[in-house]
Order: C-alpha cells, then sequence, then structure tokens
C-alpha cells in the first residue's frame, strides 16, 4: 500500500470540489504521467463511479474514496496531497518525491529494465500514434524480442522507429542489451489504417 498523505486541508478543498460535481459517488484518482522519468507528473482527477481502473487502489477517506493508479503506486510514497492558503486564495499541491525515481537499478533483473524503460519512456512518445509496444523475451544473450501493438501494427515506419528510437534509447540505457528485434508480422495491415 503506497504512503500517499492527503492532508484535511486537501480533503476538505477537494470533498467540497467533489460535492459541486453533482455526482454521487464521485472520488479522485491520483496517477503519474511518465513515472520514474525526469517528465513525471503527478496528476489528480475526477473519478466518477466506474471510472476507476480494476487494478487501481481504493483509498477510502472520509468524504470520498481516492484511487490510486497502480503502476504510479510505488512512485507516490511519500507523496503529500496538500492545500495551502496565501493572500491570493489557495492552491492544491502535490510533492511526490519518488515521483521521478526509477524503480529499477543495475541489479534488476533485464527484462524487468527492458519493460520499465518501454512503460515509461518509450510508449508515452508512441500513444500520441495509438501505438504501444512491449516485451516478449530476451533471446540470444541480450537481444529484446518487442512486440508492436495498436497503431504501430503494419505501419511502414516501424522498423524505422525500432531502430532509430527504441533500440538507440534501450541500447544506452542498458549497457548490456545487445539489439531489438520486432514479433510481429507487419505484412498485416487490415487493422493498421484506422
Amino acid at each position: 500500500m503506497s504512503t500517499i498523505t492527503i492532508t484535511d486541508a486537501a480533503h476538505d478543498y477537494l470533498a467540497d470540489l467533489l460535492s459541486k460535481q453533482n455526482t454521487t459517488g464521485i472520488g479522485i484518482r491520483v496517477f503519474i504521467t511518465q513515472p520514474g522519468t525526469q517528465y513525471a507528473e503527478t496528476c489528480i482527477a475526477y473519478c466518477k463511479p466506474g471510472e476507476q481502473k480494476p487494478e487501481d487502489t481504493p483509498l477510502a477517506l472520509a468524504s470520498f474514496t481516492a484511487y490510486i493508479d497502480a503502476v504510479s503506486e510505488p512512485f507516490l510514497d511519500d507523496a503529500v496531497v496538500d492545500y495551502a492558503t496565501d493572500r491570493m486564495g489557495g492552491q492544491l499541491t502535490i510533492k511526490a518525491p519518488n515521483a521521478k525515481v526509477p524503480m529499477v537499478n543495475e541489479d534488476s533483473p533485464l527484462n524487468e529494465r527492458i519493460s520499465y524503460y518501454l512503460q515509461t519512456e518509450i510508449n508515452p512518445g508512441l500513444a500520441s500514434h495509438g501505438g504501444e509496444v512491449s516485451l516478449i523475451d530476451v533471446v540470444d544473450d541480450g537481444i529484446a524480442v518487442l512486440k508492436f501493438g495498436g497503431g504501430c501494427q503494419g505501419c511502414g515506419q516501424v522498423d524505422l522507429t525500432l531502430k532509430e528510437g527504441i533500440e538507440k534509447t534501450l541500447l544506452e540505457r542498458i549497457p548490456e542489451l545487445k539489439g531489438v528485434r520486432d514479433v510481429t508480422d507487419h505484412s498485416n495491415k487490415e487493422n493498421a489504417y484506422y
């Protein structure tokens, strides 16, 4: 369970905002975009009943439930959500000291490190094109076998993306990796254009 703290002031402020939404059972969802990278940003969003994900961790507070995103959870350790007032009014602040800290190190297994960089650095870039990539296996002493999904499937640019972007990033991060290979058969173009 992550040790995120939502102060009383933040709770009351959020409860007041939520009460104005006229939605029974509405809560908040706390997540980090690009966790574990220097681009990490902690976000709080309204969460109507049913909008939470099944793997979220519900955190029951006095007036509402905060849903903690599963991928973000380890990065939200020691995070504090506060509401600070000053002369100009007040603002919600989120301090998440571990948001940018990589959850892997040199001693982590190779596949964990590859998956980690795919999730935090590579997929956020591919997401804008509706694509994603996942690790299938590590073979031949250090070749990562990757599977492209979504908008990447059947895309003629995928070889370029693979070599130029993904392989370069992974080799920079993981020196013992030898290269990357693609499992997907890109001759399947039928669901490439949607």
